[in-house]
């Protein structure tokens, strides 16, 4: 397939933006774990990235875009016949709905496209094969996940992170490094697994607890659990009851957490919910 104008061959669908820096695509690779895991690339697009990839390991991508597949098939046709490099078309999302990405320890290596970044973290912060996620995604994204308490970008994603590991911001990368160029500045983060999560329920706990960040965490947790049981559990950890959900240690919320998880039921799901639909309809304002 000859693509003579990459950005008009970029799907919107798709969310495509293809990086063409080089300088960005060996700093990815330096930034890589140094072992020699088997690498599974989410939108390996035009192939730049993979390219590099398969000089240092064993690929395996995951294609939706069914034009892209039929370039990755004839790119990489001497990777693909040497064992190096598999490519899978199809949507990732339902490859995770039937356990694992891959049926081996791995790391992630992608460029994400934004509408779906940090639905593909999370998944891989649940994945008990996936050791790490090496991924650029938008700046804001990478900057919740990797803030560390106290800082006011101190998020439920920054806490999931902190449960499974160390998340790091690596490096901000400039929109004049993609074809064609997003609207906002991207940058490379990395989550270092020790552990996966295994419980959805302190997902949708920190959903509740972060609801609205600028007031006090116990005011958020009322909104589902009775004030008398706040208020007993932060007396009975002793914990400040004035905290904002940003000024709370993730050991904090974990705490909390069991403290409250066996009153965590469907009725109070059903508020969380609701929680969750307020705050998406004030977020399209």
């Amino acid at each position: 397939m000859i693509i003579e104008n990459l950005a008009e061959f970029a799907s919107k669908k798709f969310g495509q933006n293809f990086l063409k820096n080089d300088i960005y695509l060996h700093k990815i690779i330096q930034a890589m774990p140094n072992d020699d895991l088997k690498v599974a690339e989410i939108g390996p697009g035009l192939g730049d990235l993979t390219k590099e990839l398969v000089k240092v390991r064993n690929v395996t991508a995951f294609e939706v875009d069914k034009r892209l597949c039929e370039h990755l098939t004839t790119e990489f046709k001497e990777p693909i016949h040497k064992g190096h490099f598999e490519l899978r078309c199809g949507d990732v999302l339902e490859r995770w709905e039937s356990g694992s990405l891959l049926d081996e320890p791995y790391h992630l290596v992608a460029n994400l496209p934004y509408y779906i970044a940090t639905n593909i973290i999370l998944k891989a912060l649940k994945d008990e094969h996936c050791r790490s996620i090496l991924v650029m995604v938008q700046k804001e994204v990478a900057v919740k996940f990797a803030a560390s308490v106290t800082q006011k970008e101190f998020s439920a994603l920054s806490v999931l992170a902190q449960t499974v590991g160390k998340a790091t911001l690596c490096f901000e990368v400039e929109p004049e490094a993609f074809v064609p160029p997003p609207k906002v500045t991207s940058a490379v983060l990395l989550i270092e697994k020790n552990r996966s999560l295994d419980d959805e329920r302190f997902e949708a706990f920190l959903k509740i607890a972060f609801a609205q960040p600028r007031k006090k965490l116990s005011k958020n947790l009322t909104a589902v659990f009775s004030k008398d049981m706040v208020h007993q559990t932060f007396e009975k950890l002793g914990i400040d009851p004035n905290l904002r959900p940003h000024e709370a240690e993730t050991s904090i919320y974990h705490h909390i957490y069991n403290e409250l998880k066996d009153n965590l039921d469907g009725k109070q799901q059903s508020e969380q919910r609701k929680i969750s639909k307020s705050r998406a309809k004030n977020t399209q304002r």
